[in-house]
């Protein structure tokens, strides 16, 4: 099998769901055969790796581990899941607590065993915020940490492409942007369908406000659908979108969704949030958001909605306070898009 890399890539959280996944698409995807397997549950990390050893993948070298120190060393790229799940009835700002101190021990060892790391993913919730921790104690440059937000986008297009009857491939440019959770913003101006824009279909006959905003809603309602079908929460979707991320940072096809990245600019201020990005060997870099004024007022909600979380893990003390982040990542003062 050819690979783009021989480089290490670390899967955190590989006991889970989600981390088994990514490990089986990383591999089938032809990233790299070195695997590293981590997770602090060992029987089930076990299972894991022997399970891949039994699909015979060519030229595949897993290892797998429960030591940190032995995962992290030498990981050029790391996908890390390994927070806690979102169960039925929980928002992923119900995560907030406990999952913010995992993402703060997190960025601590990756700043002790890999600080050379070329290209991170974060993608347990709440993203924004976990990836927002584990960059601020990491000490890497914000181009070497993104978050998955595309899950949003990809259910705004299935969405659409349910409501008119046409393939997925039928509905270009469905964006969601701001936080991953609740108060994500959902743009209109930026999609088409069958080459027809969006915002033109929306209000006629065949498709009514009414009709948009309930597809909105369920957008929005979309991870706790699977989790009302299903009784768990996504894992094929989180674990296919994030392993195509990190293929973009390997040099591999570029990532066709917006990423969450950490912005910094006259708008929006010291926040890890969904915006359009390119991905490649160089790392990420955010571009501008264009929408209506309406979209653009949405997507401002969604950012003050974001900076009241990253406030509160503040007062909780997982962070320090703004005016002093400086001392852990003198990059975040930088200037982004």
């Amino acid at each position: 099998m050819n690979y783009l890399t021989h480089d290490k890539l670390v899967i955190v959280g590989a006991a889970g769901m989600i981390g088994s996944n990514m490990a089986q698409t990383a591999i089938m995807m032809g990233l790299t055969p070195r695997i590293c397997l981590y997770d602090p549950y060992a029987p089930a990390l076990q299972g894991v790796a022997e399970e891949l050893r039994h699909c015979g993948f060519e030229g595949a070298e897993i290892t797998y581990t429960s030591d940190i120190k032995e995962a992290l060393t030498d990981a050029r790229y790391i996908v890390n899941s390994g927070g806690a799940a979102r169960k039925a009835g929980m928002t992923r700002e119900d995560l907030l607590k406990g999952n913010a101190a995992i993402a703060e021990e997190f960025g601590k060892n990756v700043r002790q065993y890999c600080p050379d790391v070329k290209h991170i993913v974060v993608i347990f919730n709440p993203a924004d915020i976990t990836g927002l921790i584990s960059l601020l104690y990491s000490g890497i440059e914000p181009s070497r940490l993104t978050t998955l937000a595309a899950l949003d986008s990809t259910r705004l297009r299935s969405e659409l492409a349910k409501q008119f009857g046409v393939p997925q491939d039928a509905v270009q440019g469905a964006r969601t942007y701001g936080g991953h959770g609740e108060q994500m913003a959902v743009f209109a101006s930026t999609c088409s369908v069958n080459g027809v824009a969006l915002n033109d279909i929306i209000g006629t006959e065949r498709f009514p406000d009414s009709a948009w905003q309930e597809l909105r809603t369920r957008v929005v309602q979309g991870g706790k659908n699977i989790i009302d079908l299903r009784g768990r929460s996504s894992f094929q979707s989180p674990a296919y979108l994030s392993i195509e991320m990190i293929a973009a940072a390997m040099g591999g096809k570029p990532f066709r969704w917006p990423a969450g990245t950490y912005v910094n600019n006259d708008r929006f201020s010291h926040i890890m949030m969904a915006t359009e990005t390119s991905i490649t060997k160089d790392g990420v870099s955010c571009k501008p958001i264009e929408g209506t004024p309406a979209e653009m007022e949405e997507l401002d909600k969604s950012y003050r909605h974001l900076c009241a979380l990253r406030d509160e893990v503040i007062a909780m003390g997982v962070m320090p306070p703004i005016s002093e982040w400086h001392t852990l990542n003198p990059y975040l003062d930088r200037k982004t898009c």
